[in-house]
């Protein structure tokens, strides 16, 4: 009968061969985060300019002591600039105003449609002195490029509640990267 032994072979490390896969690993994860832009877009206003307006809507009937209906409107116009970093293009989803108020209460309104821009014109006079080539929602951005644009926003406040106010911003929101955010300069 053979001699029983319960002895074992000598056990391998797997140190060597863990540490080689885990630089392989860090090697990998390099070479992507090296060529993908920690940001996919950088989005800047450039020039900001405010038209206050105060409309009267004139009734045809006239009440003892009522004033005739009227509303404050205060329209932003933002040259916006925006530079896609990614070598895929992107595409805007939606683009929205945001306003601080000094008691912290905050205001959003979405940038004026391609349809009301000639309305708003007509209506307004001065705002078309202002504008330039409109950013309209829907625009591609192809890789590497760069888009410049005019948006409109309408906050329902008086120039003195702008004056006072703590901040305000342009929301640019694209279908697959997200929402980038850029302040309105202090006039």
């Amino acid at each position: 009968m053979p001699h029983l032994t319960f002895s074992q072979a000598e056990r391998r490390s797997y140190t060597v061969p863990a540490l080689i896969a885990l630089a392989i690993l860090a090697i990998g994860a390099g070479v992507f985060f090296w060529r993908t832009p920690l940001r996919a877009v950088d989005v800047a206003v450039s020039r900001a300019a405010t038209v206050p307006t105060h409309t009267v809507f004139p009734t045809g009937t006239r009440v003892v002591g009522m004033p005739d209906p009227a509303e404050d409107a205060f329209y932003v116009v933002a040259n916006v600039h925006i530079h896609n970093r990614l070598r895929v293009p992107v595409f805007i989803k939606d683009i929205t105003g945001t306003f601080t108020a000094p008691d912290d209460s905050v205001l959003t309104a979405s940038a004026a449609e391609k349809s009301d821009l000639p309305n708003l014109y007509i209506t307004f006079p001065q705002i078309k002195s202002l504008t330039s080539t409109p950013l309209y929602r829907e625009t591609t951005i192809p890789p590497g490029a760069d888009a410049d644009g005019m948006i409109i926003v309408d906050f329902p406040i008086n120039q003195d509640l702008w004056n006072k106010r703590k901040s305000a911003s342009i929301t640019i929101d694209f279908y697959h990267q997200g929402q980038f955010t850029a302040e309105l300069p202090k006039q």
